[in-house]
């Protein structure tokens, strides 16, 4: 990352990992040099962005010292609360900074050259508005290649197809029980022992601790090989070697980024979503990317009705999700590239 090239392109990235997550993601895809400019918050930044409007109010002293001449010709941020930093550096250049937002900023949507917006967000068409299948994120083709190279001798005794668990947990809206967190494993184990494979599990922050210890307890119960990195184990994480890596994907549907991550990996996807795991907005993405053939869902809740679960998980092709990508074309337009 760095603002030596012939455009100068700043990543805003504030102190939400998902939002940061997404910004790079794009930057990465327009294959060009990018400065981040980590953004710091005081309380002022709680106030709605009717009030911040193009303004550095609610932004850390620390972080103000960052945002100086030579103005950038393009800005990428994500979330709200970097959406008034964006519209700031935009007046400061005398409108020469191109702005990039991803997700909805909530005010000034005219000053954006590209808002980047989900389908499953369901914002209404306008010229500078672009709807993308899902959440952008730094899991590219090449990425997956180098990560597969790099963990395929360290998963070399685990049977395939190696199905890949990946567990997120309980939300501010949702609640991730102990009944979920059993049924999902179970299900994962049933798979691996109808086809004789392996389970590389993972959990996330939001798990909880007794709910790791239940998965982590029926895995050691089963006679199944597994791998399971939790999110307090210390060594090297192996998320991304298990995107790689595995010839099937489970993901619980608490989590947009973890499904949209999944399905940029080559392993089919099964979504696990029973009512209640998720709220409507993820319900609404879970249905984009089952009709863009994308994922399969596991356990079926409100999204689809209530048909029954697969006779068998198997592997499928799919296409790659990246809409980083779509993104990252419409940011290269805007500068001229």
């Amino acid at each position: 990352m760095t603002d030596t090239g012939k455009n100068r392109i700043w990543v805003l990235a504030d102190d939400r990992a998902g939002n940061v997550n997404q910004a790079i993601g794009v930057a990465e895809a327009m294959a060009c040099p990018f400065e981040r400019i980590d953004i710091a918050y005081g309380i002022s930044a709680r106030l709605p962005n009717f009030v911040r409007r193009a303004s550095l109010m609610g932004v850390a002293p620390r972080s103000r010292d960052r945002l100086h001449a030579p103005w950038p010709d393009l800005v990428i941020a994500a979330g709200r609360r970097t959406a008034p930093v964006a519209r700031w550096i935009k007046k400061q250049s005398g409108g020469k900074s191109r702005l990039c937002q991803i997700m909805r900023p909530d005010g000034g949507e005219g000053d954006f050259d590209l808002i980047a917006v989900p389908a499953h967000d369901g914002v209404a068409p306008a010229k500078n508005v672009l709807t993308i299948p899902g959440a952008p994120h730094r899991i590219s083709e090449a990425r997956l290649v180098l990560e597969g190279n790099a963990w395929r001798q360290r998963f070399k005794d685990m049977p395939q197809p190696r199905i890949a668990l990946i567990i997120g947990g309980s939300t501010k809206k949702t609640q991730f029980t102990a009944e979920m967190a059993r049924e999902v494993t179970q299900m994962a184990l049933h798979a691996a022992g109808q086809s004789g494979g392996s389970l590389l599990v993972t959990t996330s922050r939001r798990t909880g601790q007794a709910n790791e210890s239940l998965i982590a307890d029926y895995l050691e119960q089963a006679d199944i090989p597994f791998h399971l990195h939790g999110w307090n184990s210390t060594g090297e994480n192996p998320y991304f070697g298990y995107l790689a890596l595995a010839d099937i994907l489970i993901v619980t549907g608490d989590s947009v980024s973890m499904c949209c991550e999944a399905c940029a990996a080559p392993g089919g996807v099964y979504i696990y979503a029973p009512d209640g795991i998720a709220a409507p907005r993820h319900c609404r993405l879970h249905q984009t990317l089952l009709d863009r053939g994308y994922a399969r869902l596991l356990a079926y809740g409100e999204v689809a009705g209530k048909a029954q679960m697969p006779d068998q998980i198997e592997a499928f092709a799919h296409p790659s999700l990246q809409p980083a990508r779509l993104v990252a074309q419409r940011c290269l337009a805007l500068i001229g590239e």
